[in-house]
């Protein structure tokens, strides 16, 4: 049997609920990536726009298809890696795209930096019509930094061992609006070494229908946030926590000596 870790096997789940809209553009860019080793896994709930159609149009391009409802975005997640047998894992939402090149680049730098559990590239904010809006460069974190909002990160651009989510809690079901966040910051409090990868890898789309672009779930993403400290720390939310975010925000270069260690600097030196 094939070692996964040797052949670099990445697995890719994709999340789909009536997106038919954008589905087609994320699904062809992970299938169009030249990486020789690729899973790609696709979960829907439930469609009913012609998503799941287009998902059956792909026949054994897509390696694994999860029709069955579940108990929301989290939830779907998880079942999908239960499906994935790659050695390093990454999600891409229906409305994302990754750019070319992407795994290529993510197999090689974790090839050359078997210390680094997850790794954060850059990428593109765009619009409902894929016009670039905002650059995000990853950078800052961190336990610290991430509770206090002073850390900057692209879900779509960030990808992880398969051992570090299988000693992880991984995906809280009742986390409706950061469970990306609360998953990515329970490794690192668990002792995931963290790294960046210098090179733009997907495109992340605000639109009126999803979460970040409607501003539905504000409320709860707050308590979510709040929850995810409470849980971490063991304290409540206090006014030295809003002088920590303040500060954190205030990109002083002082404060990132009191980061939590196990941060690694990396960047892509692969050539491409």
């Amino acid at each position: 049997m094939r070692n996964p870790e040797r052949s670099m096997k990445i697995s890719i789940v994709t999340l789909s609920f009536n997106q038919k809209r954008y589905l087609q553009d994320a699904i062809e860019s992970v299938l169009q990536q030249n990486h020789p080793d690729v899973e790609y896994i696709v979960v829907d709930p439930g469609s009913t726009d012609g998503s799941r159609e287009e998902i059956e149009s792909y026949g054994t391009r897509i390696a694994c298809k999860i029709f069955e409802p579940d108990e929301g975005a989290a939830d779907g997640l998880n079942k999908g890696f239960r499906k994935a047998t790659g050695a390093v894992y990454g999600f891409l939402n229906a409305d994302d795209l990754l750019m070319p090149l992407a795994l290529s680049r993510v197999a090689s730098f974790f090839q050359s930096n078997p210390q680094c559990d997850l790794v954060m590239g850059n990428g593109f904010i765009i619009d409902a019509d894929g016009a670039p809006k905002r650059h995000i460069r990853a950078r800052d974190f961190t336990v610290r930094r991430y509770l206090h909002g002073g850390t900057r990160w692209l879900q779509q651009s960030t990808f992880f061992r398969a051992k570090a989510f299988a000693q992880s809690p991984r995906f809280n079901i009742d986390n409706r609006t950061c469970w990306d966040g609360e998953l990515f910051v329970s490794m690192a409090k668990q002792g995931a070494a963290v790294a960046y990868l210098e090179a733009d890898l997907a495109k992340f789309r605000i639109h009126s229908e999803s979460i970040s672009g409607s501003g539905s779930g504000n409320e709860r993403y707050k308590a979510d946030r709040m929850r995810i400290f409470e849980q971490l720390l063991g304290r409540k939310w206090s006014s030295i926590d809003e002088l920590w975010r303040f500060l954190y925000r205030g990109e002083g270069v002082v404060l990132r000596a009191w980061d939590w260690p196990r941060t690694l600097a990396a960047r892509d030196d692969q050539g491409f």
